[in-house]
């Protein structure tokens, strides 16, 4: 059984809690995301810091971001089954890309209403981090994928550029989809919370396909 599904089933009042209304209005989704997002960095960035603690701001700042981000956080939400809980448009890749992280946010957002700080950490630490990340792989792993390609682009004289748009996702939440082109031709497509994170994420992708 996938954890995801273990979750919905053994937190029925988390689940419940977040579809009721609450002084007159109905929680959201993303209200849900907002929280869970700042629980979720709030509890890798306590645990990196303790994990490491010769290493300055600049690193544990760079070994979150790795951990957390938008691409990273979809990856998570497929492998531990989100996907089965959550009903969206299977055609639409690029949707099912964001939907999944953003849910998983929720979910974190969820649980922190209904069980407090401490439980929601333990939950991320033992049931989300230390099961599906290899803290070595992430710290030795190159995240500057932008760089390597435009490098690639310049050593095979090709013509490189980012074409960056805003997807707004609520009244107080948007996100960025970047796409990357040599020359005619489209590359990869990222998404993030930031322009930066859109074009890291679409030129990871584009490292991939070229190999690089």
């Amino acid at each position: 059984m996938h954890q995801a599904i273990w979750l919905y089933i053994n937190l029925p009042r988390c689940t419940v809690r977040a579809a009721k209304k609450k002084n007159g209005f109905r929680e959201s989704n993303e209200r849900l995301e907002y929280l869970g997002d700042a629980i979720l960095g709030a509890a890798v960035a306590d645990y990196l810091f303790k994990k490491y603690p010769f290493k300055d701001e600049g690193f544990l700042t760079e070994i979150r971001s790795r951990i957390v981000n938008r691409e990273s956080l979809n990856h998570l939400a497929k492998k531990i089954g989100v996907a089965a809980i959550v009903q969206f448009d299977n055609k639409n890749i690029q949707l099912q890309n964001v939907i999944l992280g953003n849910t998983l946010e929720a979910l974190v957002g969820a649980i922190y209403l209904d069980k407090g700080y401490l439980r929601t950490k333990k939950f991320v630490l033992d049931k989300l981090i230390q099961p599906y990340f290899d803290l070595e792989v992430v710290v030795n792993s190159n995240s500057n994928h932008k760089s390597k390609v435009i490098e690639w682009a310049q050593r095979n004289n090709k013509e490189i550029r980012f074409e960056v748009e805003e997807i707004k996702k609520g009244r107080h939440s948007r996100e960025f989809s970047a796409q990357v082109y040599l020359g005619d031709e489209a590359f990869g497509q990222g998404f993030g919370l930031s322009k930066k994170k859109a074009e890291q994420d679409a030129a990871e992708k584009t490292c991939q396909l070229l190999n690089i």
